[in-house]
């Protein structure tokens, strides 16, 4: 009885670090900060590795000769100070017990994990196929909000750059732990978009792909008064709300559920998918009141408003059965799917095929 108590316990550790939404214990690493330049160009680097036994350092930013020493402090966190002097790039990484590690916590840290594809057949609906292919471009753009440059991803379909047309626009957002490469790079949506298109299944549109890893309330502002603003300043783009979607899944989807209903007007078409508010948290008070003062009108507003889940096994399952009932309470109408696969990027990639044809139609 005892092994299986300890065997339960660890399996519900493990779905508790499936993905940044679900609540876990904060460790060390969640606030640390890896490097610090100091004002004379020396660095000092951490790596939380409370179980590792040795850790060094490589990579251009060592002086040659010089071994660096990391000393380990009781919190697991271990620590080193590199003597430099030069202005300029560097690169480095951490060997801990002998293996080569990237920096975890450095800038866009996730954004080119390898990806495996398991499809034997090679004929999956998010393949590359062969039918004409669009680009996806990485943009940066200026953020008020944020007072800095900020990053987001644009897929634009194949022969947009001899046309004059202008297109609507799906913004789509990823998850918790994750930026804005993720939905162009494990998500492969634009490989999805490609195929869809050439299948004509969906209209021609432009997909943005922000970088949602940040506040969701400077993310809804940045959003509105930055983003779109640049994408309809910069791409041909019809700027209202019925040519407007927006999706996001998991903390993109309470994204997308803070941006569409703050910003109704704004949107046409909202997809949130392995999502919703937890149950007893204050966002019930915040935003029920609000819809049903606004019901009439965001019912007016959403041509398509529907949420995903990747079933009973999703863990964001029963946030999102406690988040519709909101919505029905306040009279705000919307659309319900789910299919078997949990709070996966297998889910994912088959909610935007099922979404981007209700766009625009």
């Amino acid at each position: 009885m005892k092994a299986k108590i300890v065997l339960l316990s660890l399996c519900l550790l493990a779905v508790c670090c499936v993905h940044a939404q679900f609540r876990r214990n904060p460790t060390p690493n969640d606030t640390l900060h890896s490097v610090t330049v100091n004002p004379d160009n020396s660095v000092i680097f951490r790596l939380y590795a409370p179980f590792a036994q040795t850790v060094g350092i490589a990579g251009d930013i060592v002086p040659w000769g010089k071994p660096v020493v990391f000393t380990k402090h009781d919190n697991g966190v271990w620590e080193a100070k590199v003597e430099n002097k030069q202005v300029g790039a560097f690169r480095y990484n951490f060997v801990v017990d002998g293996v080569v590690a990237d920096d975890p916590k450095a800038l866009y840290a996730n954004s080119l994990k390898p990806v495996l594809d398991v499809d034997p057949a090679g004929d999956a609906f998010w393949q590359m196929k062969d039918v004409p292919h669009g680009a996806t471009a990485e943009i940066y753009y200026p953020s008020k909000t944020f007072n800095k440059t900020r990053r987001a991803h644009v897929w634009t379909p194949a022969g947009y750059e001899k046309s004059s047309e202008k297109l609507p626009v799906l913004y789509l957002i990823h998850g918790g732990g994750d930026n804005d490469y993720a939905w162009p790079n494990v998500g492969r949506a634009n490989f999805i978009m490609d195929n869809l298109l050439a299948e004509g299944k969906i209209v021609p549109m432009i997909v943005v792909m922000p970088d949602g890893s940040v506040d969701t309330e400077k993310f809804t502002d940045d959003m509105m008064n930055d983003l779109i603003p640049y994408i309809e300043d910069n791409y041909r783009v019809i700027a209202d709300a019925q040519h407007r979607a927006l999706a996001g899944l998991s903390m993109g989807g309470l994204e997308t559920l803070n941006v569409s209903l703050k910003h109704y007007k704004s949107f046409a078409y909202v997809f949130p998918l392995s999502t919703g508010w937890f149950e007893g948290s204050n966002l019930f008070d915040r935003w029920e009141p609000y819809m049903k003062e606004h019901a009439a009108e965001m019912n007016k507003a959403f041509k398509v408003y529907k949420f995903y889940m990747g079933g009973e096994e999703d863990i964001a399952y029963k946030n999102c059965i406690a988040t519709r009932a909101a919505f029905d309470r306040a009279g705000v109408k919307h659309e319900y799917s789910q299919m078997p696969g949990g709070h996966t990027w297998y889910v994912w990639r088959h909610n935007l095929r099922d979404l981007a044809p209700l766009c625009f139609r």
